[in-house]
């Protein structure tokens, strides 16, 4: 690469780096640090253990933000320094370093670039992802398995916590369904673009003849409802049942009737809960999720009303949005932003952050284009 092209490539990357630091406003980012570390020091913290969980959280979160954007920025300032010196030495090895620290600065610019796009209302929340299997029978069940997987396994490679709140198995494998938590900030807004049905094409190991099967999988994801989101309940139109938790095949793994289904009457909107032992923390779990439900379903209805006004029949995003095919070749395919990888285990296996990226950015430029 010339010096002049180097040259240009820095200036580019100096500046988009301007434009996210602007978006993130470091000094309020500051502020918000030193605020929170004034509470977090506070000896009456833990008096309430789930606003101090919530209150290191986020400091954690934003300590994490600046030291990743200051970091980066000292990099970029580098960058300069060290092609400078490749070409004074005429060093080849310093200029393959320097080329190698281009390109990941490269890329870890356009990831935190992606980061400030998220600027939905609810982007900013933790997240609650509901699987499902669809059409494919035992095949979907599996395939609906192995995308919990995927997620968790990605949260794992991103340290953000989880939680599996519910999990219904099938008879023969795999699951039903599933719901957990992503407890990260701005898992909701990342995670959101995965919303709609994935598609797996395979030869089935369910089947003894070794056909190709293919098979379908919901995904829905929701934000954390929190309290100022005022998601009112009537409990005279829920239907709460109780019944045993129970593991893979059936078998029981608990004895007593803690896990709770609870069905919203005027909806029809039924959620379920038996991570917990105790039926009250059952409860109270699969009320969140209730409470995320009925935001989700009045964000749409809004959503709805407003496509009516723009003339958009609300359905522009469509519902099938990728593709896993195994056999006869190797692909995995996202049908909205065409973006696409070769290698299906490293995507079932947590490499997912192409995808959310590409969508991240695709669902902008939609958003831009209706507001046009």
């Amino acid at each position: 690469m010339a010096i002049v092209d180097v040259s240009e490539e820095l200036k580019s990357l100096s500046s988009t780096m301007e434009s996210i630091e602007a978006v993130l406003d470091l000094d309020k980012l500051r502020a918000d640090i030193a605020e929170l570390e004034e509470q977090a020091a506070a000896p009456s913290l833990w008096d309430d253990p789930d606003n101090a969980q919530k209150i290191t959280s986020r400091l954690s979160y934003l300590q994490g933000e600046l030291r990743k954007t200051e970091a980066l920025r000292g990099r970029i300032d580098d960058l300069g320094v060290l092609f400078e010196l490749a070409e004074a030495e005429n060093d080849a090895d310093t200029r393959a370093e320097a080329e190698a620290e281009l390109a990941s600065v490269r890329k870890a610019v356009d990831e935190m670039e992606v980061r400030t796009l998220l600027s939905g209302e609810y982007d900013a929340r933790e997240a609650l992802v509901n699987i499902r299997a669809e059409a494919g029978g035992v095949d979907a069940a599996d395939f609906a398995e192995q995308l919990q997987r995927m997620y968790l396994r990605w949260a794992e490679r991103h340290g953000y916590s989880t939680e599996v709140l519910d999990t219904s198995y099938a008879e023969e494998a795999g699951i039903k369904s599933t719901t957990f938590a992503v407890k990260s900030p701005y898992a909701y807004g990342t995670l959101s673009v995965e919303q709609g049905t994935h598609r797996l094409v395979r030869i089935s190991p369910f089947d003894n003849q070794g056909r190709r099967q293919t098979s379908f999988a919901g995904v829905e994801v929701l934000p954390v409802v929190e309290q100022s989101d005022h998601v009112e309940i009537d409990e005279s139109e829920l239907r709460v049942d109780v019944y045993r938790s129970s593991g893979p095949g059936g078998q029981g793994v608990n004895t007593t009737d803690s896990a709770v289904r609870i069905t919203h009457l005027p909806t029809g909107i039924v959620v379920s809960c038996q991570n917990e032992r105790s039926q009250i923390q059952n409860r109270a779990s699969a009320m969140n999720v209730l409470q995320a439900k009925l935001l989700e379903r009045r964000r749409q209805e809004e959503q709805a009303k407003m496509d009516a006004l723009k003339g958009d029949g609300g359905n522009s995003w469509g519902n099938q949005m990728r593709s896993y095919v195994l056999h006869p070749y190797q692909m995995v395919k996202d049908l909205r932003t065409e973006w696409e990888v070769g290698n299906p285990q490293a995507v079932l296996d947590g490499e997912i952050d192409g995808f959310l990226e590409a969508g991240i950015r695709w669902r902008k430029q939609q958003e831009k284009e209706l507001t046009a």
